[in-house]
This record gives C-alpha cells, sequence and structure tokens, in this order.
C-alpha cells in the first residue's frame, strides 16, 4: 500500500469518523475542516510511528499537512 493509500485511510478512520465521502489529494482538508490543529498533531504521531520517522517541529507546517499530496510529497522527501 502506498503512502497516500495509507494516510487517506487513517485520515477517513481517525479523522472524518469513517465517512465514506472521498478525498481528491488536492483537497485543502484544513479548509474543508476535516483537519485542525489537533488533527495535524495525530497525523503527525502517526506518520511517525507507520512509517518510521521523526517528523521535527519545524517541518510541521500548513505547508506539509494541508493535503494528501502534499503529506505524501513530505513522506517522500524524507525516506
Amino acid at each position: 500500500m502506498n503512502a497516500s493509500t495509507v494516510l487517506n485511510e487513517y485520515i477517513h478512520e481517525r479523522l472524518m469518523s469513517g465517512s465514506s465521502d472521498d478525498l481528491d489529494e488536492n483537497n485543502d482538508l484544513l479548509a474543508a475542516g476535516i483537519i485542525d490543529s489537533l488533527g495535524i498533531l495525530q497525523l503527525v504521531t502517526f506518520i511517525e510511528e507507520k512509517f518510521g520517522i521523526q517528523v521535527p517541529d519545524e517541518d510541521v507546517t500548513i505547508e506539509n499537512f494541508h493535503s494528501l499530496k502534499s503529506m505524501t510529497a513530505y513522506l517522500a522527501s524524507r525516506t
């Protein structure tokens, strides 16, 4: 399973309460109200555990976490 699929499933299950709504990889998750600051922290913890990488505080930015595409690109740059 690729990183985008793993993140999409996590967001659906944990942050969207199992909603069946489709997420486009370019959807702005913050603007749509799907994630907030707490959701970003939950995503960071999930990413660190699932992908075995350390996400430094300076990398926890809107640019890196506003969409599935940006998160996937961030993960690709770290692995």
